[in-house]
């Protein structure tokens, strides 16, 4: 029989904070997400043991769909080459993070440690280090965020790294409109950290946008492929709040519907001939077997 040993690891979903994660903005300010992983992982494997052959990968959604696929590779990768460290997430997720920062990518630390951990995670960023905050929704929030978060891929992929240089370019010119977004953006991962602990709802949806607030102030574009077809939706009360998931500008959006607005949510997703992406919650991190 041939030989095999696998490792996996799940992809996330970024509620709030996004970006603020990403350097030097946890050096000049301190950085706040929240976000949690689901029950989609990537698989990396190898056959007979050997390496040195490569690493043979599943993916359970498109790369470029905003849901963390590519640090969930890589979070998988450091499994496999480094064993001995199964049992510490930490330092697989700092792995994963500077192969990607070695190979080129403006990136934050949110999604190698979402991967790395599993679960629901409140981190903050301050430099270079990682502080993961004590967090516990309540499960009537979680119940409630299951029911009526839906995740979409639009099937228009994009490339972080180009939407990350873009952004990046115009924090480090002083431009005040980047910073002023990224200060809200900060902000509404405490109030999603403080509404998914109480099970206050209205913080929760408050959170969202003010997400979407901030984001549109980095860049308009980020949301563009998304806005025309969910404003209406907002506008006559089927859906609460939304957002881009990852850098925007294409892949996935997450959408909050309202509390009866479930059925003609999915009506218009069908129409913007959308992908419904089915998720589930995950508590297990980074897994390596065989």
């Amino acid at each position: 029989m041939t030989a095999k040993i696998e490792a996996s690891a799940p992809l996330r979903v970024d509620l709030a904070g996004g970006w603020t994660d990403v350097g030097p903005y946890p050096t000049d300010f301190g950085g706040e997400v929240v976000n949690f992983a689901i029950n989609l992982r990537v698989i990396a494997k190898i056959m007979d043991g050997h390496i040195e052959d490569g690493i043979e990968y599943e993916f359970p959604a498109p790369r470029g769909s905003g849901l963390g696929t590519s640090s969930a590779m890589n979070v998988a990768s450091a499994a496999l080459m480094h064993p001995e460290e199964a049992g510490k997430p930490e330092a697989l997720a700092e792995r994963a993070f500077l192969t990607e920062s070695l190979e080129g990518n403006l990136c934050g630390r949110q999604d190698q440690w979402a991967s790395a951990f599993g679960g629901f995670n409140h981190l903050l960023f301050i430099g270079n280090s990682v502080e993961m905050m004590p967090f516990e929704p309540m499960n009537s929030a979680k119940n409630w965020l299951k029911r009526h978060l839906i995740i979409a891929f639009s099937g228009e992929s994009r490339r972080s790294g180009e939407m990350q240089e873009l952004v990046w370019g115009r924090y480090s010119d002083g431009d005040m409109g980047v910073i002023e977004g990224l200060n809200i953006i900060r902000g509404s991962a405490r109030e999603m950290a403080s509404g998914l602990q109480k099970d206050r709802r209205d913080l929760v949806v408050k959170s969202l946008r003010n997400v979407c607030e901030g984001v549109d102030l980095i860049d308009k574009s980020i949301h563009e492929p998304f806005r025309e077809a969910l404003d209406p939706l907002v506008s006559n009360g089927t859906v609460a709040a939304w957002k881009a998931l990852g850098a925007g500008g294409g892949g996935c959006v997450a959408i909050l519907c309202s509390q009866n607005g479930l059925g003609e949510l999915k009506h218009a997703i069908e129409a913007f001939d959308w992908d419904i992406i089915e998720w589930d919650y995950e508590d297990q991190g980074v897994q390596l077997s065989g």
